[in-house]
């Protein structure tokens, strides 16, 4: 009985979570959006994505990262609001990106094979999602073994001080959609994931790029 009510209030969280997002999609480039623009222009950009690489961009939002990538990849981004995939399609079909499709989906129960994608992008998610573990396990399971999951997160730092405030309104700020007091250990901890490169992004130093390396299945990353 615990596991179907754990497995109900999942359900609700993310009904509320597709509600909250598709009632912001119309404002969202002109509010939220433009906080993130700088780093996540950045973050893409420096992908050096090679031809003919299949990409995967989790929580795709409006598409506002879309025009970024290079036209020699193939990219395919999920969301699971409806609103925010609308304004993906409607950005996808002004820029003329032919090499984009979309799909609306849960990103911690995805329907893609295993190993599908050379690349997972994940920008904002991993601290707005009810259950962060799940969709971790989901983006390493579709990663083929020795591909790359880069995650443009806030992470909580270690200062004490600030660990305990982002603590404090942690539980405010996930009513809107967000935590602010998980740290990267925890979020790899128990995965094959090695960190290969890590950054703080621009604007604020608040955001950092984390990029890994996926090591399932006994793959070495020299």
């Amino acid at each position: 009985m615990g596991n179907g009510i754990n497995q109900h209030a999942q359900a609700m969280n993310l009904e509320s979570l597709e509600r909250v997002y598709t009632n912001y999609s119309s404002v969202y480039d002109q509010t939220f959006g433009k906080a993130f623009d700088e780093s996540r222009e950045s973050a893409v950009k420096g992908l050096e994505i090679a031809p003919d690489e299949h990409v995967l961009e989790v929580g795709v939002g409006t598409g506002m990262a879309l025009p970024l990538y290079p036209a020699h990849c193939r990219i395919t981004g999920i969301d699971l609001s409806e609103g925010m995939l609308k304004k993906a399609g409607e950005r996808m079909t002004k820029h003329g990106l032919e090499h984009v499709t979309l799909q609306r989906m849960d990103a911690g129960d995805m329907s893609f094979p295993d190993d599908t994608f050379d690349l997972v992008m994940a920008a904002y998610v991993v601290t707005a999602v009810p259950d962060y573990r799940k969709v971790v396990s989901e983006m390493i399971r579709v990663c083929r073994p020795g591909g790359r999951i880069v995650m443009l997160n806030h992470f909580s730092n270690g200062n004490k001080l600030i660990a305990a405030v982002e603590k404090l309104i942690s539980p405010i700020c996930q009513r809107i959609g967000f935590r602010t007091d998980l740290s990267l250990d925890h979020v790899l901890d128990g995965t094959p994931l090695e960190v290969a490169k890590k950054e703080k992004m621009d604007p604020f130093q608040y955001w950092y790029l984390v990029e890994c390396v996926n090591a399932k299945n006994g793959y070495a990353h020299s």
